[in-house]
């Protein structure tokens, strides 16, 4: 679809991150805002009751839930590089998908899609073994579940050459460099927090396929998910302002999946 004519997008979080009685982010509050619900899968945050509340409270707002896959490390919170055997790494992002759907049956829904986390997510854009056994998880699976990424990865192109749906994101809070990648949260400019900029640049992302860089190129984005954290400093108001703003530009707020 031509980016000027694509007046629907879907809104993702990444929710489901606490662990025991330590609580991260505003779920509930989030869920007003998004349609899709990138849950945490226990590798890098969430447990086994937190998963299917999260899942149960995605059901109740009638949210998408996808799978949030993570290298096995807990400690760092999923945004340390792993240099992980391939076989290894297929097998517990099969094992974090299949957790998460036994919890999403439970909670009277499905897992539809699947969004790496963290440093998993960035190794992929480049990291082609590491993009493979993330897509081979996916095909192992078998449940035909779509794959949301940033656009021009080596996981994209693995996975639609493997029959994957892809869908590819942009994200509402994060600085991107003119290459198109994130700009590295040791940075300066990784993370947006004035809203109303935060709210044009969305605006403008799902109404002209455009967004600007850290150095003001701009650069021409095919996204049909946006994203936005839960976890940040003013999260919940900075969501609820851009699916307003969203809404107000005439864009229909709906699940990719």
């Amino acid at each position: 679809m031509n980016a000027e004519h694509k007046l629907t997008i879907d809104i993702n979080s990444d929710v489901g991150e606490s662990f025991g009685n330590y609580t991260m982010g505003d779920d509930a509050a989030i869920f007003s805002s998004v349609s899709s619900a990138n849950v945490a899968c226990g590798f890098h945050a969430g447990d086994p009751s937190i998963m299917l509340n999260t899942c149960q409270l995605a059901a109740a707002r009638g949210l998408t839930v996808g799978a949030h896959v993570s290298y096995n490390d807990f400690a760092g919170f999923g945004r340390r590089f792993l240099d992980e055997d391939p076989h290894q790494l297929r097998n517990d992002v099969l094992y974090q998908i299949g957790a998460l759907d036994a919890m999403a049956t439970a909670a009277g829904t499905r897992v539809a899609y699947v969004k790496p986390h963290g440093a998993l997510y960035n190794t992929i854009v480049n990291h082609r073994e590491h993009a493979e056994a993330v897509v081979d998880a996916l095909v192992t699976h078998g449940h035909g579940l779509t794959l949301l990424l940033l656009p021009g990865s080596i996981a994209a192109s693995l996975a639609e050459s493997a029959g994957l749906p892809v869908v590819y994101e942009a994200f509402a809070d994060r600085g991107y460099t003119p290459e198109g990648t994130l700009v590295s949260r040791r940075q300066p400019g990784a993370v947006l927090h004035d809203e109303q900029e935060v709210v044009h640049r969305m605006v403008r992302l799902a109404t002209e396929g455009i967004i600007e860089a850290v150095d003001g190129t701009e650069i021409q984005v095919n996204a049909g998910s946006i994203c936005v954290h839960s976890d940040t400093p003013g999260a919940v108001s900075m969501a609820a302002a851009v699916r307003r703003g969203l809404e107000e530009a005439g864009v229909t707020i709906e699940s990719f999946a």
